[in-house]
């Protein structure tokens, strides 16, 4: 992780074109060859950043209260992840803004992004997966049908917090890190695995696990897609991370317009 914040800082500083790998190795204080160990370019020393803001979010998730719906459960994770102050610093999401909207002009960099995104898609897939056969044996132990209980927690409808939240989908300021932002498990196709240049943030899961169906799967994508949007928007603009424009306002307001999505039938 050394190295994934040692880029992000020189890319803020300096820009995308001006720093090299090499001045990444230098300011990590790795040499070159370990840098090229774990990274194939220089843009996907981001990765490990991104992944983790991503995983905060996909955790958040996996941490709900067992009694919200799923529609309440992503709502509660996105206010944890996104909101300054709470599961992330104002300026940790400031330093997001900037990287994202380096993704927005440099290709390789976009293309990171986009590999994060759809990991972290298939992270959330799995969690989402989990919570439906939590509600299923929940279902079933006080006697009640699969169909029905999950159209009664359907009908409860989103969280009744509006305040703000939501994160990486695709993306999400990461805590600990000092920047950040979304995707998912640290980076499928980039070729790190080792705390000199990554982080194993997947947990395992799904290595061990079968696959989530499509149901879960597509309902991922949806909730991903929702936060995902929203803090790009964010990012491209100016408005301050906190209230109803940060990023987790509005990816509350893109999950607020998915009130009639059937998250628990899909």
């Amino acid at each position: 992780m050394e190295i994934a914040r040692a880029a992000a800082g020189l890319f803020v500083a300096n820009g995308l074109r001006a720093t090299r790998a090499e001045d990444i190795a230098r300011a990590a204080g790795v040499a070159p060859r370990t840098f090229y160990r774990y990274f194939a370019t220089k843009e996907q020393a981001l990765a490990p950043l991104f992944a983790a803001g991503a995983h905060q979010w996909a955790e958040a998730v996996r941490d709900a209260p067992a009694h919200l719906t799923v529609a309440e459960a992503l709502h509660h994770a996105a206010v944890h992840t996104l909101t300054p102050g709470v599961g992330v610093s104002a300026t940790s999401l400031e330093w997001v803004r900037t990287l994202l909207r380096l993704t927005a002009t440099h290709p390789a960099l976009t293309k990171v992004w986009a590999e994060i995104c759809q990991a972290s898609e298939r992270e959330l897939a799995e969690v989402l997966a989990h919570r439906l056969a939590a509600l299923t044996a929940t279902s079933g132990e006080s006697g009640e049908s699969g169909d029905s209980a999950w159209g009664a927690s359907t009908s409860a409808g989103p969280a009744a917090s509006t305040s703000a939240g939501s994160a990486a989908s695709g993306v999400a300021a990461s805590a600990g890190s000092g920047v950040a932002a979304s995707g998912v498990a640290a980076s499928a196709g980039t070729g790190q695995g080792s705390s000199a240049g990554a982080e194993d943030t997947s947990g395992g899961a799904g290595a061990a696990a079968a696959a989530p169906g499509p149901g879960p799967r597509f309902a991922a994508a949806i909730a991903g897609a929702a936060v995902r949007v929203a803090v790009e928007s964010w990012a491209s603009g100016d408005e301050p991370a906190a209230g109803p424009k940060g990023p987790a306002g509005l990816a509350v307001r893109n999950l607020e317009a998915l009130r009639d999505f059937a998250w628990e039938t899909c």
